[in-house]
């Protein structure tokens, strides 16, 4: 149920006064806190990226003002775990997102008190209550609509088809060493490809993206991202990203990766070099009238 078209100015949460930023941050924050609730209930990574794209899509309806945000990613998290054939006994989840959200509020604060974790306790019980209305409310805002699609399934295949068709070289002085036969080369550029397309899928999480585009051409701006990242340049000169090797128009790529660009420029140890390069040529790509040629990126 991705909305048809999407306008950001149209959130809830900036019809209350909140400002885009904050909106933003905390989509981000909250992703944050689902992925590593997921990651200590052990959930498969499908049904971690599904519960994100449950909580974008409710707060592409409610406002932040109106329901505590980490309710919302408890109930996301228990929802896409039925969804996703990995269910979690609600306690357990409970028990175990209370105690990651302590343990973070206990980070800037130390006189933050502990959760009641009591199964039988008034405030647990109410907690338990509160979730179990939400995952139904949250099931009424995405339209019951619990099958995703996301950009994982579709990068491996992209990445498969550009490297075997070898449709792909690196850059001159990147090539790497140690590998004797190009059937060794192919494995590792692939591997490498997926590695970083993988982790540009798990940032594009952490945003709205998913509300803005099919999964699809977020995969593939993924495998554009993944190149560049690891120097890799078409084999065929004349070969455009996007008309020749992943069909996908320049505006939507040029717009997801620069939001995801974005988002990896706030993190320590990111390569300014790269990252000015790539956003360098996707601003040039966002000037240019859709029927002009666009110019090889390397």
């Amino acid at each position: 149920m991705m909305p048809a078209s999407f306008d950001i100015s149209q959130l809830p949460s900036l019809q209350d006064g909140m400002s885009i930023q904050e909106e933003s941050m905390k989509r981000r924050k909250t992703c944050r806190f689902i992925e590593e609730a997921g990651r200590i209930l052990k959930l498969p990574r499908v049904a971690i990226a599904t519960a994100m794209v449950f909580f974008h899509r409710f707060y592409a309806k409610h406002s932040f003002a109106q329901h505590d945000r980490f309710e919302v990613a408890v109930a996301c998290l228990l929802l896409a775990a039925k969804t996703e054939e990995s269910p979690k006994k609600l306690v357990v989840v409970l028990e175990e997102c209370q105690k990651l959200k302590w343990r973070g509020m206990q980070a800037g604060s130390a006189t933050v008190k502990p959760p009641d974790l009591d199964p039988k306790g008034e405030e647990f019980s109410k907690l338990k209550e509160r979730v179990l209305l939400l995952e139904r409310v949250i099931l009424h805002t995405i339209g019951f609509e619990l099958s995703i699609d996301h950009p994982y399934k579709f990068l491996v295949e992209q990445i498969k088809q550009l490297v075997q068709g070898k449709k792909l070289i690196y850059q001159n002085n990147h090539t790497p060493v140690g590998l004797s036969s190009p059937q060794q080369q192919q494995q590792h550029m692939m591997n490498e490809m997926v590695q970083l397309a993988m982790n540009f899928a798990n940032d594009s999480m952490h945003t709205s993206l998913c509300l803005q585009f099919d999964p699809k051409k977020i995969a593939f701006t993924c495998v554009y991202l993944a190149a560049q990242f690891g120097h890799l340049v078409p084999t065929n000169e004349s070969d455009d990203w996007c008309d020749s090797l992943l069909s996908i128009d320049s505006v939507s790529l040029a717009s997801i990766a620069l939001q995801l660009i974005e988002l990896i420029a706030e993190r320590k140890g990111s390569d300014p070099t790269v990252l000015n390069q790539v956003k360098e040529q996707l601003e040039v790509w966002t000037t240019l009238e859709p029927q002009t040629k666009r110019p090889r990126v390397e």
